[in-house]
């Protein structure tokens, strides 16, 4: 089932005391898609990597589902927010694309029969389903992406954010990721400058600016609203215009 995400407070500063995160304040319901919007430098990659505990908070906290991120709950919660990074090959080391896809269950304990449907139902899913015994290598850069959100999926995870999973995509491969991602019923964080898959993909944004959430609205809405997007260093591509592409999507 998709996982709440509350945060309340979020402080972080790297460790020559610079803040990165100065009193983040965010709830997304479960099964919502949020898109995470800002300039860089905004805090963005930092608050996302908060949602699975590879950074901990200096002060506030992030819960799932009504748990704190913790020492004591990371394992637990790695188990149920999975997190897909810019880099497939961050994600993909592996001999093939099963294997790697099966590595995260496994760890956890998930073998036999068990595994090998994880595996497959997550191939299933991104539609590399005859691509397990590839190399992912082989793969392309669009492939590798979906390969690199099976090897979340495959943990039955309820809660999946995406770090500029665009990034590089050609027309062909952003509308297979776009299909994927659509399909999936897991809660939906997406960290992005591209603006028209924010407002593709997820109904709502924020806008983080000096490590805060400085809006919180309709993606349509805040994408609209020239001002608030020139103060917060953001810029639509030439010629978008978010109203004709909501009714497009409509």
């Amino acid at each position: 089932m998709p996982a709440g995400i509350s945060i309340q407070g979020l402080r972080y500063a790297y460790p020559d005391g610079t803040p990165v995160l100065d009193g983040v304040d965010l709830e997304v319901a479960p099964g919502e898609r949020v898109a995470v919007l800002g300039r860089n430098g905004a805090g963005k990659t930092t608050l996302m990597l908060h949602l699975n505990g590879v950074l901990m908070a200096s002060a506030g906290s992030v819960r799932i589902d009504g748990t704190e991120i913790s020492r004591a709950t990371v394992r637990d919660i790695r188990r149920r927010v999975g997190l897909v990074f810019q880099d497939p090959d961050d994600q993909l080391f592996m001999p093939t694309v099963a294997e790697d896809v099966a590595f995260g269950p496994s760890n956890f304990g998930s073998t036999g029969e068990e595994l090998e449907a994880r595996v497959s139902a997550a191939l299933t899913a991104v539609g590399l389903e005859d691509r397990g015994a590839s190399s992912p290598q082989r793969l392309s850069l669009g492939q590798r992406r979906r390969a690199a959100i099976a090897t979340i999926l495959s943990m039955d995870v309820d809660v999946v954010v995406l770090d500029e999973p665009t990034s590089n995509l050609d027309p062909t491969a952003r509308r297979e990721l776009s299909g994927t991602l659509a399909g999936l019923d897991s809660t939906i964080v997406v960290v992005t400058h591209d603006l028209p898959y924010a407002l593709e993909l997820c109904p709502r944004s924020v806008i983080l600016d000096g490590g805060r959430v400085v809006a919180d609205g309709a993606t349509r809405d805040l994408l609209a609203d020239a001002e608030l997007m020139r103060r917060h260093g953001l810029e639509l591509p030439w010629g978008f215009d978010p109203s004709i592409v909501d009714e497009l999507h409509s």
